[in-house]
């Protein structure tokens, strides 16, 4: 009697997902977005097209889901809106876990691509910040809002604006973070300007900063 395939078991279907995406990534750091299309990744994937249609959507689909990939290996939205701990020790851990994701390699050669490409294909400028920055923004202003954090700002803070402040104190230096490596800073170097940076932000927005 032969055996008839059935469904796939949800670890295989999350090592077939894992891979799709980790050959876009490749493909798409190596090509730029705009010379990968659709055909090429489904074959080096070894998945059908449509496969890619009906699970991301198409390539800027595919495109959000490898940016968000990358940034669930360092940050966890849901762990981070059920933490209980003091807010400075909340927002100094998530300072360190989004700098680390943000001058990762892959990730930098990422927004190197999407600077390059977005004049021309304002498509993948669009696709990153949906799954970048307009993510992790809202993830730092629902923290922000919780009632006990919003209870330690300044009256005068506004929240709509409180995460992109974060966001710069903790990237620094635009220019240097593009133009060179930060991995031949020394570790203990970025963390002690990361932590001078986040000094001025707590001054600029808790009512009691030595809290």
């Amino acid at each position: 009697m032969i055996k008839q395939a059935g469904r796939p078991r949800a670890a295989d279907l999350e090592a077939r997902n894992n891979n799709l995406i980790d050959t876009a990534t490749q493909l798409f750091l190596k090509h730029g977005y705009g010379k990968v299309s659709l055909e090429l990744i489904a074959r080096e994937a070894h998945v059908a097209v449509r496969t890619i249609y009906v699970k991301f959507g198409g390539k800027s689909g595919l495109f959000k889901a490898v940016l968000i990939a990358n940034r669930d290996k360092f940050m966890a939205p849901q762990a981070l809106e059920a933490d209980n701990r003091p807010l400075k020790e909340v927002v100094g851990e998530l300072s360190v876990h989004f700098l680390d994701m943000i001058t990762a390699p892959a990730a930098l050669e990422v927004q190197r691509m999407v600077i390059a490409e977005s004049r021309t294909d304002p498509e993948v400028a669009q696709s990153f910040f949906d799954a970048g920055p307009r993510q992790t923004r809202d993830m730092m202003y629902k923290l922000f809002a919780r009632p006990e954090n919003r209870a330690q700002l300044r009256d005068d803070v506004s929240l709509d604006q409180l995460p992109v402040f974060l966001t710069n104190c903790i990237l620094g230096d635009p220019f240097s973070r593009l133009l060179f490596d930060p991995a031949a800073q020394p570790r203990e170097d970025v963390l002690n300007n990361l932590n001078q940076r986040l000094e001025l932000f707590y001054r600029s927005v808790l009512k009691d900063p030595a809290a």
